[in-house]
């Protein structure tokens, strides 16, 4: 299996799953804006979206969209706990999740990334990212990860998203419960390790 990466992106929360799942895989970076992988490849001829995360399976099929990627990873070792049964409730649960995730706070972010995003929306932008990471200060003071007592990949993701607040000058600091879920997640030993891996420590 192989994970084409950017240091930092959404393509850490997959990154953070192999990881976790201790899965055999490779690495192969990309520059996102030029569509050159590290090795020097056309990263459109792998993924025609030109976006990580994209993840290569054994067989030569591709998958792309992390909440995708994430459940496939932990379905290959379900004993890992990264993930519930498919077809349980828990599993819905996570698929909520996930979805909360990318379309409520990773496409949030987006504006503030974009360089032609008019600078009178930011802040609008940033109401909308504070709105959301209210939710999740209330709904991490009653728990320590995403489903309750035990890590799952919605943790990944998770933590992967709030790692970009400073990139965008958002202090988390009024959100107590929310940093002491990142602070919680940093910890881990195989975050630090892909943490590590993409230069982010």
């Amino acid at each position: 299996m192989k994970l084409y990466f950017s240091p930092g992106a959404c393509s850490l929360s997959p990154h953070i799953a192999l990881r976790e799942a201790e899965l055999p895989f490779e690495l192969e970076q990309v520059d996102v804006r030029a569509k050159k992988t590290k090795s020097g490849g056309d990263f459109l001829k792998v993924n025609p979206k030109g976006q990580v995360p994209t993840f290569v399976l054994d067989d030569g099929d591709i998958l792309t969209e992390g909440p995708a990627i994430v459940q496939y990873i932990a379905d290959q070792r379900p004993e890992a706990g990264l993930a519930a049964a498919a077809g349980t409730r828990q599993r819905y649960h996570l698929i909520e999740w996930l979805n909360f995730l990318s379309s409520e706070i990773h496409k949030s972010f987006s504006p503030l990334f974009k360089p032609n995003t008019p600078e009178d929306y930011k802040p609008v932008a940033k109401a909308n990212l504070a709105d959301r990471f209210g939710y999740l200060d209330r709904h991490f003071a009653e728990r320590s990860y995403v489903l309750g007592d035990r890590f799952t990949v919605a943790d990944g993701y998770a933590f992967t998203l709030l790692t970009w607040a400073p990139r965008v000058g958002i202090d988390l600091a009024p959100w107590r419960n929310v940093r002491a879920f990142q602070e919680r997640i940093a910890e881990r030993p195989k975050v630090r390790e892909a943490l590590k891996v993409e230069g982010l420590v």
